[in-house]
């Protein structure tokens, strides 16, 4: 497999080791994801070459957005105020997940209905743009809803694909509903083994009466 860590740095707008950038995510919750996705795949996740998505940390990404220090904390809240306020219109979801794909940089589960997801994905970027103006590119430049269970990473040559295919068919599990009823605004880092954050906002969907 290719190093994911790798890509992320040194992609255009690359994002640097221990750098905290914003991103909007929707987290399923620690209990909730080790129930329903980190145990039922521990044994794949844990393979040599992969770096497993610990369930604290497990998350759809909806926008990531630009460097925390590059942003004064008057923009970062006005911009999360302005989510709120446009959050209350959008009425809550549930994402199904697809049983786990074994892909070139780690292992993930595709998500639907997409349409709700890039609903998020264009408010929180129209709401940073009001927020920052057009300093940030927007990341993803195309959104799909997507939950990752491990990356490769430095070593990812371990990884062998065919291996982890024939294991992933062995083992029990079908799709997965997580419901969508916020969005968190973190200020996110990578180690270049894991990915963590500092939770800065948590906004509620469908509040408006």
């Amino acid at each position: 497999m290719d190093d994911f860590f790798a890509m992320v740095e040194g992609r255009a707008h690359g994002w640097a080791r221990g750098r905290k950038d914003l991103h909007w995510l929707i987290v399923p919750g620690e209990d909730f994801a080790r129930k329903y996705l980190y145990e039922p795949y521990r044994v794949l996740s844990e393979q040599p070459g992969l770096h497993p998505v610990r369930p604290q940390w497990m998350h759809c990404t909806v926008l990531h957005a630009g460097p925390q220090d590059s942003a004064t904390a008057g923009e970062i809240d006005l911009t999360a105020r302005e989510v709120t306020r446009r959050a209350a219109d959008i009425d809550p979801y549930e994402m199904v997940l697809s049983r786990p794909d074994i892909d070139m940089m780690g292992i993930e589960s595709k998500g639907y209905p997409g349409r709700p997801h890039r609903q998020l994905w264009e408010m929180t970027w129209q709401a940073h743009r009001n927020g920052v103006g057009d300093r940030w590119p927007r990341i993803p430049s195309a959104s799909y809803p997507h939950l990752s269970y491990a990356y490769a990473g430095a070593d990812g040559h371990l990884a062998d694909r065919g291996a982890l295919k024939v294991l992933l068919s062995d083992l029990p599990g079908g799709q997965v509903t997580v419901p969508v009823t916020a969005l968190t605004l973190v200020a996110e880092w990578h180690d270049r083994r894991e990915i963590v954050w500092d939770v800065l906002a948590e906004v509620p969907l469908g509040t408006r009466p």
